[in-house]
Order: structure tokens, then C-alpha cells, then sequence
């Protein structure tokens, strides 16, 4: 199926039976996804992210993340957890890292990795990525799932500019998938699943962007582990005896700090920057869109404040993983000891199609067709909407209603405002002034 048709697959989903219609989901969707609509939150999925913003400020928790039941790990004989440096950031000092371990294994894994270590030999393929880079500077980084969305439905005209790496966590997928198949273990009989922050990434997975299929089989909430670790811990304790520390092998200093603000950004030579949180993002891409910004080789565009610290399915405070990790990477060598292994057998440069922008097409695919409702909601949001942006009428601002008028999503009856003028002209104009209604 041609990329530009094919659907997104969305890990975050609205139980409309729990669902108040409170609006504040759609207030915060970078996308304008949402509408409420009949009382409840509706979703245009063709505009949806999985960024998890309208998942952290519903009041009701009408709003939750769809992964795969941790059952499923014993359909195979061989069970490998990807375990990211920030899932062992939430535990207190008290519950070691042995022990996290110790109660994973009980789950019923076989064998735990950690993400980054995958993240080493990125340094030296990112950096040859960008100089090497013919296309329109600056480069910017697959890393973050909900980003690479963001500018195939916002901002278009910087897909080409998306770097077409595979994350860490891929590199090391296929580290691991390598390693059974050498030593003879049937592909079947190993499964691979990752601990995710957040929803992005359990949508990336299971619908990758320019035709690269992952190897991960299954895709954990870290919440949900998260607590199913700590209960364990509650109700079997820990050696006293036993001393937090990682082993060498595993990651490095450079890898454990790849998930955080500027752990990527970095390493990379020229002028890079690394920016965090949606709406920073948003607001860097569009002073980048008009030519305000100039100069930049490469970009870290983090969706989540504070990078993964703050993922949405983070249980502690991102400061506090922020600092434990920090603390984590003082332990640790430059480089981890299956550097020079992985480097033979894994590369960051796997075929990849182009990422295909995917521009909302609000108004209709006809481009003069297009152009004339474009207008006619110029019009309607300038001439005849209040444009106070109150979301009365189940649209997030003035300029989205008119959009859906004109796509005969909605109907001017649908703005409150101007049916309450009607009814009560002068306590409207007390409260917006006469300036904004008289139109």
C-alpha cells in the first residue's frame, strides 16, 4: 500500500463511556485532532500524532495507551526485554538494579538489554550522515516518533530534512535477533519486547515511517512494568547487602544519556541544537519555516519535556530520573564493551524510503478546489467568527471551525457566541467589547 494511504496505527485511545467532554484534550493537540462532538472527545485519526498530550491532561483518564498484555511473551522460548536506561531512573537507590532485574527474570523474561546500547555506533554514522547531507540543512532527527509525525502532518516541508537512521532501540533489536540467529536458535523462538515511555513509540513500531520493519515483537507500558516491579519489591523486599550498580557491558556513559535533552545533539558536529517539549518544538519548526532561524546542522527535536525523563508513561518526577541517571552515567566507561561487536553485525543505515509528508488535507485534494474553501474560512474566521477561541462550538479555535464550515464538518450554527449575541447583546459586548462582535 503507497505510504501517503496507508492509515496510522494509534496507540492512544478515547473510552467515550468515561469521557466528559471537558475540551481540554482538544485544547492541547498540537494537530487540532480533536473535536467534541455529541459530548465527547472525537478523533480525526489522519491528524493524530500519539504525542500524549490529551493523554496527560484528562481529568477522567478517558484517554489510555493500547500495548501489547505482557502474556504475550510466552509465545516464545526466548524472551529479551529492551529495558531503557530511564525505566531504572524511577526506582529509588534502595531497589537496585540486581534486584529490578532479579523480579523482571521472575516475570518470565529470559534475557534483558539495555536500549542504548545501540546509541554508540549512531555517533559516528549521524555525524557522516550530516556532512555528507545534500539536501537543505538542518538534518533532523529520527529519534523522537511523535517529532517525525509532527512534520509529516504540520510541517511537510521539512520531511526530506528527517534523518533517515534507525533509533538506538532498533540498532539494538537487531543486535540481539542477530545474535540467536548465529547461534542457531529458530527466529520464531525468540521474542523481543521494549519498555516504551510513551505512546509514539508503540506506533512506531508497529507502523515504522519510510517501509523499515522492526524486529521488535511487542511493545510493554512502563507504567504498567513499572508497578508490577515495585509491587514485587513491596511484597519480597531486597538483600540489604546488595550494591546498585550496572554492568559494564551493557551501556555506556554516551548511551545512557541518549533518551535525555542533548544527549544526542551532543555528539554532533557543527552547530546542533536540541530543543524539548511540544509546544517549544512547534515553536522552533514554524521561526524555521520563516526563515528566522539560520545556520543549524543538525536538530534534536524532543516531544516530551525534558526528552523521555517526562514520557508520558513515566511514573517518577522527570527531575529526579533527570539526576539518577546523571548519577548512572558517572559509573560508566565512554564506550561499553560489545562496542566493537556491535558495530560488526549492526548498522544505523538500513534501507529507507524517503519519509512522505502527510499534510492534513483539510479543505479538499482538489488544489482549486482547495484554494477557493481556503479563502471562504479566511473570510468566515475573519469577517464573521468572534475569534475568541473558546471552544464552545467542539472546535479548538475560531480558524478550526471555519475550516470545518467550509469542509462541511460543522455549520455556523455551531458557534455559541454568535447565538448568544443574538439573545443578549449587551452582556456579550461587556464582556469581548463591541470592537470584536460588531462583525
Amino acid at each position: 500500500m503507497d505510504q501517503k494511504r496507508k492509515p496510522f496505527h494509534h496507540a492512544l485511545r478515547i473510552h467515550k463511556e468515561i469521557c466528559t467532554g471537558c475540551s481540554r484534550c482538544m485544547r492541547v493537540c498540537p494537530t487540532e485532532a480533536l473535536r467534541v462532538i455529541d459530548g465527547k472527545a472525537t478523533l480525526h485519526p489522519e491528524w493524530c500524532i500519539d504525542c500524549g498530550e490529551c493523554f496527560k491532561v484528562c481529568p477522567v483518564r478517558a484517554i489510555t495507551v493500547e500495548d501489547d498484555d505482557i502474556a504475550k511473551i510466552f509465545q516464545f522460548k526466548h524472551r529479551i526485554l529492551l529495558v531503557p536506561s530511564i525505566f531504572f531512573a524511577q526506582f529509588e537507590e534502595k531497589l537496585t538494579l540486581e534486584a529490578i532485574n532479579g523480579i523482571l527474570y521472575e516475570m518470565g523474561f529470559t534475557e534483558l538489554c539495555m536500549v542504548e546500547q545501540g546509541a554508540d555506533l549512531l555517533i559516528d554514522e549521524i555525524n557522516k550522515y550530516v556532512e555528507e547531507f545534500e539536501g537543505e540543512k538542518p538534518v533532523i532527527s529520527s529519534y523522537c516518533p511523535a517529532v517525525v509525525r509532527l512534520i509529516q502532518v504540520r510541517f511537510p516541508s521539512f520531511a526530506d530534512q528527517i534523518m533517515r537512521l534507525i533509533p538506538p532501540l532498533e540498532v539494538t533489536a537487531q543486535y540481539y535477533r542477530s545474535e540467536y540467529q548465529k547461534n542457531g536458535v529458530p527466529l520464531d523462538d525468540v521474542g523481543i519486547f521494549y519498555v516504551t515511555p510513551c505512546a509514539a513509540k508503540i506506533a512506531a513500531i508497529k507502523a515504522p515511517v519510510g517501509g523499515y520493519i522492526s524486529p521488535i515483537n511487542g511493545v510493554i507500558n512502563m507504567s504498567e512494568l513499572y508497578n508490577k516491579v515495585f509491587l514485587a519489591y513491596k511484597q519480597k523486599g531486597v538483600n540489604e547487602n546488595e550494591h546498585c550498580t550496572l554492568v559494564h557491558s551493557t551501556v555506556s556513559s554516551v548511551g545512557i544519556h541518549w533518551p535525555t535533552t542533548g544527549g544526542e545533539a551532543n555528539h554532533i558536529k557543527g552547530r546542533a541544537l536540541a530543543i524539548d517539549s511540544m509546544p517549544n518544538v512547534i515553536d522552533f519548526l514554524e521561526r524555521l519555516e520563516n526563515e528566522e532561524i539560520k545556520g543549524v546542522d543538525f536538530l534534536e527535536l524532543r516531544a516530551c519535556d525534558m526528552s523521555c525523563c517526562g514520557g508520558i508513561l513515566v511514573q517518577d518526577n522527570r527531575f529526579l530520573v533527570q539526576e539518577r541517571i546523571d548519577n548512572l552515567g558517572q559509573e560508566l566507561p565512554e564506550k561499553h564493551a560489545l562496542d566493537t561487536e556491535f558495530k560488526e553485525v549492526c548498522s544505523g543505515r538500513v534501507p529507507m524510503s524517503p519519509v512522505e509528508p502527510r499534510a492534513m488535507v483539510k479543505y479538499h485534494p482538489d488544489i482549486t478546489i482547495a484554494l477557493q474553501r481556503m479563502e471562504e474560512a479566511r473570510r468566515l474566521r475573519d469577517e464573521v467568527l468572534p475569534n475568541i477561541d473558546c471552544g464552545a462550538c467542539g472546535a479548538p479555535t475560531c480558524e478550526a471551525l471555519a475550516e470545518d464550515i467550509v469542509c462541511n464538518r460543522a455549520t455556523l450554527e455551531h458557534c455559541v457566541i454568535l447565538h448568544a449575541y443574538d439573545a443578549d447583546s449587551i452582556t456579550i459586548e461587556k464582556i469581548w467589547g463591541k470592537k470584536r462582535i460588531k462583525k
